[in-house]
């Protein structure tokens, strides 16, 4: 607006041949002759504006500032570093070891357990302990290998045998420990492991009978003597629990006559078969596997007098009588068995003087 004053300042002054207005020289003219001055005025502050539109928009429209040009051949171009490749280890089937053959065993539960054997006392278990211990490292040696095949364990290589082991010895620690339902679990493992190991049936056996369980405790032996019948010592533990049943005679007798032939230089076998057929009256027999036992412990006087009984019900008096008078003279019955030896030297005395 400023251009356009000056423009109309400079016509204004215009005017006057001096360049300044004169009032007096100044006339109306008619309405036609003031509107050209006018128009003129006008057109020229269009075209200053449109002269100004004109140079803001060339001022917009310049070149910006070129970029500056990279030679992208020379940039040297950082390749990627590579993954590192995670080398996957093979996976490894571990080789199913063979099943044994045997009966399956039962299943024992640790709610099952009766609360004798959970509260059996820490002497009883103390004893039980020890007397498994001592078997553990000749199991290794005696109880053969249920298979040859081995697994990883830990990154360690693992055989059958071996993993038998590590379960006894778990189990005794457990027993150790006072938790009876746990190591009966770890037994039941290690005999599904080896059926044949005889130091977690033993101590299997006896927890059960500590747990007043006698009728698992037999299937036990069964189960084991049924394995491998060289075991004296189970087949009279065995008739023993099967003496305690109604007519349980019978059985034992089996029992004890099918381990017979790996027990013959065994003393207490014989004596204790002999009792067994004694009280199912096989006399004559009671008194053979007598005589057997006595040959290995000629200063038992507990045998002499079962011999005595022995011969005296199967009508030899004067044998029975030379029994019970070895029996009489050792003294070491106790005072009950002594009154009744004598007793029984006077019934056979009188009987022969008459």
């Amino acid at each position: 607006m400023s251009l356009i004053n000056k423009m109309l300042q400079d016509l204004d002054a215009r005017g006057t041949p001096d360049g300044r207005g004169d009032a007096a020289g100044i006339r109306s003219v008619p309405e036609r002759e003031r509107g050209l001055p006018r128009a003129l005025v006008f057109g020229g502050a269009a075209g200053l504006t449109a002269a100004a539109i004109a140079l803001g928009w060339v001022y917009l429209k310049r070149p910006a500032v070129p970029p500056v040009l990279i030679n992208v051949a020379s940039t040297p171009v950082l390749a990627p570093a590579p993954l590192p490749v995670v080398a996957t280890a093979p996976v490894v089937a571990a080789p199913v070891a063979p099943v044994v053959a045997a009966e399956p065993e039962p299943v024992f539960q640790a709610e099952e357990v009766a609360p004798a054997a959970a509260k059996a006392r820490p002497a009883e278990l103390r004893r039980i302990v020890e007397k498994a211990a001592k078997p553990a490292a000749a199991s290794v040696v005696k109880t053969p290998a249920p298979a040859a095949s081995e697994r990883i364990i830990d990154g360690k290589h693992v055989t059958a045998q071996q993993r038998v082991e590590n379960e006894y010895r778990r189990a005794l620690a457990q027993l150790q420990d006072g938790r009876v339902s746990d190591a009966m679990l770890a037994l039941q493992q290690t005999l599904q492991l080896d059926p044949r190991h005889q130091g977690a049936r033993e101590t299997l056996v006896r927890l059960l009978l500590e747990a007043q369980r006698p009728d698992e405790a037999a299937r036990q032996l069964q189960l084991s003597l049924a394995l491998d019948p060289k075991q004296p010592a189970q087949a009279m533990m065995l008739a023993r629990l099967q003496l305690d049943k109604a007519n349980g005679g019978v059985a034992a007798l089996d029992t004890l006559t099918r381990s017979l032939p790996y027990a013959t230089d065994n003393g207490e076998y014989h004596a204790f078969l002999a009792g067994v057929l004694q009280r199912e009256q096989r006399y004559r027999e009671a008194s053979e596997h007598y005589q057997q036992a006595l040959q290995t412990a000629p200063d038992n006087s507990v045998w002499w007098m079962g011999l005595g009984i022995a011969l005296q019900a199967d009508n030899h008096p004067a044998q029975a009588r030379q029994a019970f008078e070895r029996a009489k003279g050792l003294q070491t019955l106790s005072p009950q068995l002594q009154a009744f030896v004598e007793r029984k030297l006077v019934q056979l005395t009188a009987a022969a003087a008459k």
